[in-house]
């Protein structure tokens, strides 16, 4: 179990997303709640019905500073989705947005499995990882890095000599690597191409 102040592991908040009937109808949620306020570091843990609605995200800040709460895990829909909604709400909270770990039971659980007892378990599998998961993040932040607006084309084949072409027409400089002392690739020692016949080069 991770440590953190001496012996005392962080405090984590779990939220369960009913997304309507979209993982209600097919996951016991408040079952899964039930299960993960009993997971080691697990503080609160509540089930909610929308909990990417400004509500859901209010309640998720006001616990993070009533509880203390120092990690958040929410089940709920694809990170790809909501990540960013529920990192910039614990953001707001004070917390570092990366002590935030997501857990996607509607497309990996609800959407996938019709037995409603499967369902549930699979759910509670995949929050407990998260859980365990999340005690051992450490906090990132984000930064800007300068960028060299250029590419590198390794292999001077037809389909290298492409590319550069197209990034260099979009306006940016191209380096073109190619091991061989000439470009053109197999395409250059056809004699022919099919349908017209034409020399390749």
């Amino acid at each position: 179990m991770p440590e953190r102040r001496g012996n005392s592991v962080p405090k984590v908040g779990v939220y369960v997303c009913d997304c309507g009937t979209n993982i209600a109808a097919t996951v016991n949620t408040k079952e899964i709640a039930e299960f993960a306020a009993q997971l080691p570091g697990v503080v609160v843990a509540k089930q909610y019905k929308y909990v990417c609605s400004e509500p859901g995200q209010q309640l998720i800040r006001k616990d993070i500073l009533e509880h203390g709460l120092e990690r958040v895990v929410v089940a709920s829909c694809s990170p790809r989705m909501h990540e960013p909604t529920f990192q910039n709400a614990v953001a707001k909270a004070g917390l570092n947005p990366y002590h935030f770990a997501m857990v996607n039971i509607r497309e990996h659980v609800s959407w996938v499995i019709t037995d409603k007892d499967q369902a549930t378990a699979k759910a509670m599998r995949l929050i407990r990882a998260a859980v365990s998961r999340v005690l051992l993040q450490t906090e990132l932040y984000s930064r800007t890095e300068p960028v060299t607006k250029a590419a590198l084309i390794v292999g001077g084949g037809i389909a290298g000599i492409q590319s550069a072409l197209n990034i260099a027409d979009a306006g940016y400089r191209v380096y073109l690597v190619e091991r061989q002392p000439s470009i053109g690739g197999h395409m250059a020692q056809l004699d022919k191409t099919y349908p017209t016949l034409d020399c390749s080069t």
